[in-house]
């Protein structure tokens, strides 16, 4: 893949300081959050027949049934994961990588893992001609990357009909999981604070609309499939 960065002029910068603005105006107020989003070129994440909305504070189809997320729902995440410099971050659904940018213009050290191979593929090559680049893994979210575990802080892209245990296990305490939660149209954003080695405190705030997370069933299936098509 050719990525020619200046294909992101004035015009998009000019774009983007306009979505800050929007964003802001919407409640948030984490500095370094609005910061990032002002350097991250969201339309290069997209198609081209979007470029005209890139900027426009609404979630794009971005192919396998996915959708790059709203950047208000981006900015509210990124918030609530009180990201700092040299954070250890799991992702569970890469998806275009915008949100993965995000947290690495922030100072993050980001391991996603995508279950769409579609998606995983296109991270693989546009992050890092974008000078991004995070450890990405294709495979199953709910089980997360117990091999790097713990982490600092973990963020679900995706809605999760449960909270997995397997995700809070690899949890540091003292950590952050924002995850949306609900097996309907509409999911309750949740933040869970590991207190202690097995104890957690549970917070839910507002809802949202994502798409769904694969079940562990769906995503074996996925897997086979992928093999078939080889």
């Amino acid at each position: 893949m050719s990525i020619n960065i200046t294909t992101d002029t004035f015009k998009h910068q000019g774009m983007r300081k306009q979505l800050v603005k929007e964003v802001r105006a919407k409640g948030i107020t984490d500095e370094r959050v609005l910061a990032a989003m002002e350097r991250v070129p969201r339309h290069l994440f997209l198609d081209p027949a979007f470029l005209a909305q890139a900027y426009s504070d609404y979630a794009f189809r971005i192919g396998a049934g996915q959708t790059i997320s709203q950047p208000y729902t981006v900015a509210y995440q990124s918030s609530l994961l009180d990201i700092k410099k040299g954070d250890k971050v799991l992702e569970i659904g890469t998806g275009s990588g915008y949100q993965c940018s995000i947290l690495l213009e922030m100072g993050a050290k980001v391991y996603s893992i995508e279950r769409q191979k579609e998606l995983h593929d296109k991270a693989k090559e546009l992050l890092p001609a974008l000078g991004y680049n995070p450890k990405l893994f294709y495979g199953d979210g709910y089980k997360g990357l117990p091999a790097f575990a713990p982490f600092d802080k973990i963020i679900v892209t995706a809605a999760a009909p449960y909270i997995p245990e397997d995700l809070k296990k690899q949890l540091k305490t003292g950590g952050i999981l924002v995850i949306p939660v609900g097996a309907g149209n509409v999911q309750v954003m949740t933040t869970i604070f590991k207190t202690g080695d097995t104890t957690f405190e549970t917070h839910e705030l507002k809802d949202f609309r994502f798409v769904p997370m694969l079940t562990n069933k769906e995503w074996g299936e996925e897997k086979m499939a992928q093999k078939f098509r080889k």
